[in-house]
C-alpha cells in the first residue's frame, strides 16, 4: 500500500511538472485510470474502507464508555461534595451568597 501511495505520488508530481503538452497529460492519466481501476488497487481500496469504518467504530465506542464514565464520576462527585446539612435547613449553599451575588 505505500508503494503505490509513492508511485502515486510521482505520477502526481510528474503530471503537475511535466510540460510536455496536453497529449502526454491525457497519456499518463490514462494510465493512472488504468492503474487506479484495475483489481488489485481495488481491492485495497476495499480492505482500507472496511478497516477504516472497523476503526472508527471502536474508536466511537471507546470515547463513549470514557464519556459514561467520566459523567459517572462526576455524578458521583456531585451526590457526595453537596451533601445536605441536616443542622441547615436552607441547604448547604443558602445562606452563604452574599446580597450582592456570587463573586
Amino acid at each position: 500500500m505505500k508503494k503505490l501511495l509513492i508511485v502515486a505520488a510521482g505520477v502526481t508530481g510528474y503530471v503537475l511538472g511535466a510540460r510536455a503538452g496536453r497529449g502526454r497529460y491525457e497519456q499518463i492519466k490514462d494510465g493512472a485510470a488504468k492503474v487506479w481501476g484495475s483489481d488489485p488497487v481495488q481491492r485495497g481500496v476495499d480492505e482500507a474502507t472496511v478497516q477504516a469504518k472497523h476503526a472508527a467504530s471502536t474508536a466511537g465506542s471507546k470515547a463513549a464508555d470514557a464519556a459514561s464514565a467520566a459523567a459517572a464520576k462526576v455524578a458521583e462527585t456531585v451526590r457526595t461534595d453537596h451533601q445536605p446539612d441536616p443542622e441547615r435547613p436552607d441547604g448547604p449553599l443558602l445562606g452563604d451568597i452574599p446580597a450582592e451575588g456570587p463573586r
